[in-house]
């Protein structure tokens, strides 16, 4: 694949509103989903990017039938739960949420799949929704121990079964979710406080009945009895949170410029970021404005200080801004004092380790980062001109275009091709609030003089 190498100009993005993308959390479960329903489903709104289209053709692969209209809908004729075993392995290109959602869904299938991915998503573990889906009588394995894709799933026959132990992944849970729509019986599974919730409004709006109920310490216990098969639906998707954090933490670190994400999701379990921009010192309104896919909508707004300061982030508020440490990184980069998260290990499994991601592009241009085995200690000052690094990750290469808006010189982003699996209208939406992005030809990365 050829190299999308940007160069970024400084210059404070000016005051403005967006649309984001659809969520993409949300529009991964609806494909599936509609892919699996008894009958014709349409989603609307849904995050146009390469990782959704990823979950598509693995439903297509499977049976179901569909594809995006000009409008950007996505129609889909789902197969009524027979699935067909697919003549070739399953590639689900970047996207580990299709991996390991679909391996609860082939689970429960009397058929035999194999799931596999592109380098960065054969580097990501598959052992954690092993485990569960042995508990429940699946099949499989994967390689290095049954640690990583490519993963086999000989599914069928399962039992219902209960999970005690909480886990911190919404994708584990999921999963669990998905294999018990086939199993006989009732399967239980706890998540963690602020794990996301997704999973519960969109098998609802497809018809499946689940309990969703908390447990008294912040999180949740989730229940599905099986068997059931999700019924055709009209999915309306809201505005992902992890595609404006960007634009809403660089308005943070600009002082006095006030930016607005119109239509974008407001469940609490992704608003974690939210939190930590008002602790350092950014004004955040809120305006809610009804309901999308079962969850509340509205429009966010964050206003710069003239200085942020510093301000910690605990690991109890990690799963609430897990893919959003990336965006929290570039107001901490400017941001007076030391501001330090823990809890976030997960981090290091995404599609690249972005503790480590973030840590050696901040030092490259001149901020003070530090990591730990689960966190990050970044130092705010002003950033300087300096190449950065993306590492095939989307959110790095995003997190680091802000960055540069605040930065003494130009910087230069080694790769942004990822960025099209999540935000295919990132660069037009930076331009149109005043960032300045060039795209040179493809070359090897320099630095900048």
């Amino acid at each position: 694949m050829t190299a999308r190498p940007w160069i970024l100009r400084p210059g404070l993005l000016n005051p403005g509103a967006f649309t984001p993308p659809g969520d993409k959390s949300i529009t991964h479960r609806a494909i599936l989903l509609a892919g699996l329903a008894a009958g014709d489903s349409t989603i609307r709104g849904g995050n146009p990017g390469a990782d959704a289209d990823s979950s598509l053709a693995a439903m297509r692969a499977l049976g179901a039938e569909g594809g995006r209209r000009a409008d950007g809908a996505i129609p889909v004729r789902g197969t009524g739960g027979v699935l067909r075993e697919p003549a070739a392995p399953i590639d689900c290109g970047n996207s580990g949420t299709t991996l390991r959602l679909l391996a609860g869904i082939l689970a429960g299938a009397p058929i035999q799949a194999v799931l596999t991915g592109d380098d960065s998503l054969r580097r990501r573990p598959v052992d954690r929704v092993i485990r569960p889906l042995r508990a429940m009588g699946a099949h499989l394995r994967a390689a290095e121990d049954d640690r990583l894709p490519p993963l086999e799933i000989r599914g069928g026959g399962l039992h219902a079964t209960d999970f005690p132990d909480a886990t911190p992944s919404a994708q584990v849970a999921s999963c669990i979710l998905f294999a018990a729509l086939a199993a006989r019986g009732r399967t239980s599974v706890r998540t963690a406080p602020g794990v996301r919730d997704h999973t519960v409004f969109v098998l609802r709006a497809f018809g499946i009945e689940v309990e969703h109920d908390g447990t008294g310490d912040g999180g949740a216990r989730l229940a599905l009895t099986g068997p059931q098969t999700p019924r055709g639906a009209a999915i309306d998707v809201p505005g992902d949170p992890s595609a404006a954090a960007f634009f809403l933490a660089a308005a943070a670190a600009s002082p006095g410029v006030r930016i607005e994400a119109r239509g974008m999701n407001l469940n609490p379990a992704r608003l974690g970021l939210l939190d930590s921009l008002r602790e350092m010192g950014a004004t955040v309104e809120i305006a809610p404005r009804g309901e999308a896919a079962g969850e509340p909508v509205g429009d966010v707004a964050v206003t710069g200080p003239a200085q942020l300061v510093a301000a910690d982030v605990p690991a109890a508020r990690i799963p609430a801004m897990v893919d959003e440490v990336p965006a929290w990184a570039v107001a901490a980069a400017v941001a007076r004092g030391t501001s330090r998260l823990a809890g976030a290990g997960e981090l290091r499994v995404k599609e690249s380790d972005r503790l480590r991601s973030l840590a050696t592009n901040l030092t490259a241009l001149g901020i003070a980062a530090e990591e730990s085995p689960e966190g990050l200690a970044i130092t705010g000052g002003r950033p300087t001109a300096g190449a950065v690094r993306a590492h095939g990750d989307h959110r790095i290469a995003m997190a680091f275009a802000m960055l540069a808006t605040l930065t003494d010189g130009h910087v230069e982003v080694d790769d942004a091709g990822a960025v099209a699996t999540s935000f295919p209208g990132f660069e037009s939406t930076f331009r149109a609030l005043g960032g300045t992005l060039e795209l040179p030809s493809a070359r090897s990365l320099e630095s900048p003089r």
